[in-house]
């Protein structure tokens, strides 16, 4: 894969009878250090003020998401297990629990794939049962179908 690539990322949330589908598309940097992968994008949130760096390291057992900046986080993915992070937002900060039921990788010459079953909790209350999938490619042989 080529360091310079295309990120999409598309999560799915839901809560009781609701279901909410979020999808960002975005460039970002990919290199590969002692059999991890690593992708670097930068984003803007709605309603937030500033720019979130985000680090993603990827396994075949593991999603682990660093945000820094207007939100900052350590969220880890880790199938069967339940991990506790504070989430910080310019609007006060959060206790999440990420309890991960499934996580599957998909690799290829210029493609990862990395998909994610979870539940979370939101300062120890059960909140939502969430998927979300990150699609990194080259960004020469990126396809996009809008």
């Amino acid at each position: 894969m080529t360091k310079d690539v295309l990120i999409r990322i598309s999560g799915l949330q839901r809560m009781d009878d609701q279901s909410d589908d979020v999808e960002v598309i975005t460039t970002g940097d990919y290199f590969q250090k002692n059999g991890k992968h690593y992708v670097i994008y930068e984003e803007l949130l709605e309603g937030v003020e500033g720019m979130i760096r985000n680090t993603v390291k990827i396994t075949p057992q593991m999603l682990d998401i660093r945000k820094r900046g207007a939100i900052n986080t350590h969220m880890v993915f880790e199938k069967d297990q339940k991990k506790m992070t504070r989430y910080a937002t310019p609007m006060g900060d959060m206790m999440i629990g990420i309890n991960t039921n499934r996580i599957q990788l998909q690799e290829q010459e210029d493609r990862l794939n990395v998909s994610v079953e979870y539940s979370l909790d939101i300062n120890y209350e059960p909140m939502t049962v969430c998927n979300i999938t990150l699609d990194v490619c080259s960004r020469g042989k990126a396809q996009l179908n809008l």
